[in-house]
């Protein structure tokens, strides 16, 4: 079995230091938060920004002296920026961030329910995404959040509408409103993936470490962080995303599965190497 990526989601575009007051909104807090995690094993970084005061932002401006800041400190990890930005943005404000040509970025796989809000993302919003990363030699990670997300995602790439083969998929199970964060759904969409494809799972809030574990043993790999769960357990605020992550590290040592460096993460995922 191929070591665990392990990507850490280090603030999201929703939560807040009200909720948690570790939450990383600044520069320099998410550079602290970026290191942690990737100290803690992790070697993806998901990037959303936020102003200096939380507000979400897709400006591209602040995701390259993010990005920037981050790369100074840690000049091998793998960063896959957010497209989905926060409910209510506008695809074109969504898409600056693709460009700054990071070798990845998230692509979101239809609309659905986000808990009160709706995530809007219609057809030609995806299309268009699509092509701007095919354009821009950006790998999408495909984050499917219901499960006719995949089947719509896997149509678009048989067209020739988003990039294809080899294609690395995020199941994002346990938003409310969306698909329940259960072994049987993961199953089903793991399932449904071309051969040769590569597959990250997360599990939100509650489900972050309950959805790990299947992931773990079924070969994929394992996103967590602030963005989907601010808690280490039941009643317990994590104090970092590096804290998070080492749960993870801790699960996979006990179940025999290594961790993957960013090297090894690139080679998995069919990225170029550094030079």
């Amino acid at each position: 079995m191929e070591k665990l990526i392990i990507t850490a989601a280090i603030c999201g575009a929703e939560v807040t230091k009200k909720q948690n007051p570790n939450v990383p909104y600044t520069i320099e807090e998410m550079v602290r938060e970026a290191k942690s995690a990737y100290n803690a094993g992790a070697a993806i970084i998901h990037v959303h920004v936020r102003e200096d005061d939380g507000t979400p932002t897709q400006d591209r401006e602040r995701f390259r002296v993010v990005m920037d800041a981050i790369r100074a400190e840690l000049p091998d990890v793998i960063m896959i920026p957010s497209t989905g930005g926060a409910t209510g943005m506008k695809p074109e404000e969504r898409l600056q961030p693709t460009e700054l040509f990071p070798e990845m970025a998230t692509l979101d796989c239809g609309t659905c329910n986000f808990g009160d809000e709706i995530f809007d993302n219609t057809m030609p919003t995806m299309r268009a995404f699509g092509k701007r990363m095919i354009e821009n030699g950006i790998k999408p990670e495909y984050e499917c959040f219901e499960m006719g997300h995949l089947d719509t995602i896997l149509t678009m790439a048989r067209k020739g509408e988003v990039p294809g083969a080899p294609m690395q998929f995020n199941f994002v199970l346990g938003v409310p409103g969306c698909t329940p964060a259960t072994v049987q759904n993961l199953a089903w969409l793991v399932n449904g993936i071309p051969a040769g494809s590569t597959w990250t799972a997360t599990g939100v809030g509650r489900s972050a470490f309950t959805l790990a574990a299947p992931a773990i043993v079924m070969g994929g790999n394992v996103r967590v962080g602030f963005e989907d769960n601010l808690y280490l357990s039941r009643g317990v605020l994590a104090k970092s995303n590096g804290e998070l992550v080492e749960k993870v590290v801790r699960m996979a040592t006990e179940l025999g599965r290594g961790i993957a460096s960013p090297a090894e993460a690139r080679e998995i995922l069919s990225l170029k190497p550094l030079k």
